[in-house]
């Protein structure tokens, strides 16, 4: 779970929802008591010094625009550069100068564009600088954009595959084992209420007991992914990252690694067991992320690996570990919001789609069925607090017009891709086009790709549905406007991208920064795909190169991707089985937050929890500028916890920029 709020002065070791532009701050405060010795930070391993240089540590497509930066203590005279391949031998070479983009901080008050896009044979490069300064960058690629990209999505995919809970875990580097069993057999219990806890916390605190639903049978839950650094389970999420790696899956055809679509179909067998069709009974979550604080505890008291939970046997425990509780959107039958309906109604619609062109005709028409029954549900006229968890702050959500067309537009192709007639799909393309010029009219421009903004994906397959369909005239909205909606959800960071020392486009002030601007990237390749047009593409490049290394911090935000990654993330798992500090195994493909503002590690980062394993790298705060910070420790959920959504927009990104087939390194 991510924050959607600011850090109090004992920050939670968990994220609590999240917060993008539009979202209310609230409050995070630490759990119960878990808290132990304070840790003193590390002295700096990377500690400022006169220069800086800073390369996208993935690399380069061949005919991508290439931009180090280099970083420096002052202004720069007589420092030229030269690339040089793995042999030593110089490729390209030029002069370090000229204007600076500007300050990044008091360090670095001076930061250098180093352009070497002339280089555009495939291989690997440092940047090496000389004069007063002498630097040498990390080693990195060029080669072939869509391979490039594609190595997006086989980390990702790994990644997903680490987060799996029951039986059906695959052991990997982090030697995982089936966990959580007892959710084969979970029992049902009332939405409790929440209350603020009482060191003033997010309201996650639940009141009084849990109460079963009367006559409710115990349900099967195993499976399914953990949230993020926690254990808890979302419908919301994981619909979610099912869309992803489904739409990432599609968009690669016959490239799409064999690993990508079984997670998705894995993704699938979960969501099926949290929908009951014969009863229309869908459960928003298993799992509590706090207790009562006084009878019993949850999941975020506890930091341990997950195989435990089902032989803990600690009555404080009970909900947290054991008897994990589940929770139902709604009573059986009644309507249930609608963001939560249209994910998982396009999750079902998705899996449709590859059934159906794998010629698996009764399980798409059986996840046809599912996906328009879930859909008829949705509450299209909600008051008040949209649920997407329990409690709501975990993942705050305002908007669902999105959702209901991405919905709707899945279920549309997947009506498509089975054969059915053109009057079959109208209704779901009539009913797709409301939502989305409603999207257009009451919600564009205040939020773009992410967990809480599905436009994009939605926008981008309705233009092809409707092409389909012969272009039905007489809809809510037409291709020509959802196409340009595409473009007006890039503009404005691009807009922001120019003005950037680091030519970033998302907001590293805030939360989510990293799962945004892999959502630029994906909408990029949206744009072009469904209008031709390139214009954007250079920009695509920049925010990859950002995200990877070529940033003030420079450091990938993907685990196993570049030289310098997160390694000391808010995660159980790879905490405790060994990645802490440059040992042991690593989460590969795991993206985490990234930098965030100031303000929110203004409480400092509390202490260890009981059986947290000390991991802290804090030397990236010598290059805290423009009021961003970035924290690479165990305790900083802030900047250094992964999710589901996270590594999926990198899933995402990867798989639509490398379906394009290199069109993406136009300059």
């Amino acid at each position: 779970m991510r924050p959607s709020t600011r850090a109090s002065s004992t920050p939670n070791r968990r994220r609590s929802g999240r917060r993008p532009d539009r979202r209310t701050l609230l409050a995070l405060a630490v759990g119960t008591g878990l808290v132990a010795t304070a840790v003193v930070p590390l002295a700096s391993a990377q500690a400022a010094t006169a220069g800086q240089l800073r390369v996208d540590q993935l690399g380069y497509g061949t005919g991508d625009t290439k931009i180090g930066y280099l970083m420096a203590g002052g202004k720069v005279s007589g420092e030229s550069y030269r690339v040089v391949d793995a042999a030593g031998k110089t490729v390209a070479s030029g002069k370090v100068g000229g204007t600076s983009r500007g300050s990044w901080n008091s360090a670095y008050p001076d930061v250098y564009p180093i352009d070497f896009s002339a280089l555009t044979t495939a291989g690997s490069y440092r940047l090496v600088t000389t004069g007063p300064l002498s630097l040498t960058s990390d080693r990195f690629t060029v080669e072939n954009p869509a391979t490039l990209y594609q190595g997006l999505v086989t980390a990702g995919v790994n990644f997903y595959q680490n987060q799996r809970d029951g039986s059906d875990v695959i052991a990997g580097p982090l030697k995982r084992k089936p966990a959580h069993l007892n959710d084969a057999h979970a029992t049902v219990y009332q939405t409790p209420d929440f209350i603020a806890n009482s060191n003033g916390g997010t309201g996650d605190e639940i009141s009084g007991n849990l109460k079963p639903v009367a006559g409710a049978k115990p349900v099967n839950v195993e499976g399914g992914w953990f949230d993020a650094g926690d254990y808890l389970k979302f419908t919301f999420t994981a619909s979610y990252g099912d869309d992803l790696l489904y739409a990432s899956a599609r968009a690669l055809g016959a490239s799409a690694p064999a690993s990508l679509t079984t997670e998705a179909q894995y993704g699938t067998s979960w969501l099926n067991k949290m929908y009951n069709r014969s009863t229309r009974t869908l459960y928003l979550q298993v799992g509590i992320g706090e207790g009562n604080e006084t009878s019993y505890g949850g999941d975020h008291d506890l930091w341990r690996l997950p195989q435990a939970d089902d032989s803990d046997k600690s009555s404080y425990d009970v909900y947290a570990a054991k008897n994990r509780p589940v929770f139902e959107a709604a009573a059986p039958g009644a309507k249930i919001d609608p963001d939560v309906v249209g994910r998982v109604a396009a999750a079902f619609a998705f899996a449709a789609q590859a059934d159906a062109k794998a010629g698996h005709t009764k399980d798409a028409a059986a996840e046809l069925a599912n996906a328009t029954s879930l859909y008829a549900q949705a509450n299209t006229s909600p008051s008040g607090t949209l649920e997407t968890a329990d409690p709501e702050a975990y993942y705050p959500e305002s908007i669902w017009h999105d959702a209901m067309e991405l919905g709707a537009t899945e279920i549309a192709l997947a009506q498509q891709a089975l054969g059915d007639s053109a009057a079959t799909s109208r209704p779901y393309l009539t009913q797709a086009a409301t939502w989305a010029a409603d999207y257009i009219k009451k919600d564009s421009g205040q939020d773009t790709l992410n967990l809480y903004d599905v436009s994009a994906i939605a926008h981008a397959d309705l233009v092809t549905a409707l092409r389909n369909a012969g272009d039905p005239s007489g809809l809510a909205v037409t291709p020509a406007a959802l196409v340009a909606n595409l473009k007006a959800q890039l503009a404005g960071a691009v807009k922001a991208s120019a003005a950037d020392i680091f030519h970033e486009g998302g907001d590293y002030t805030n939360f989510d920064v990293d799962s945004h601007t892999f959502g630029f990237i994906s909408t990029e390749a949206l744009y072009q795909k469904a209008s031709g047009d390139t214009e954007y593409a250079a920009f695509a490049n920049e925010q990859r190169d950002w995200l990877l290394g070529d940033n003030a911090w420079g450091t990938s935000f993907m685990v196993g991707e570049g030289t310098t990654f997160p390694d000391c993330m808010g995660s159980q798992i790879p905490n405790i089985s060994g990645s802490g500090n440059g040992t042991g195994a690593i989460d590969t493909g795991a993206v985490v937050n990234g930098p965030n503002g100031t303000d929110n590690f203004s409480g400092g980062l509390g202490g260890l929890l009981t059986g947290m394993v000390k991991c802290e790298n804090d030397s990236f705060t010598a290059f805290t500028g423009h009021g961003g910070e970035y924290v690479d420790d165990v305790r900083s959920w802030q900047s250094s916890e992964p999710a589901l959504d996270m590594s999926g927009s990198a899933i995402l990104a990867g798989a639509l920029q490398a379906s394009l087939g290199g069109k993406s390194a136009a300059k």
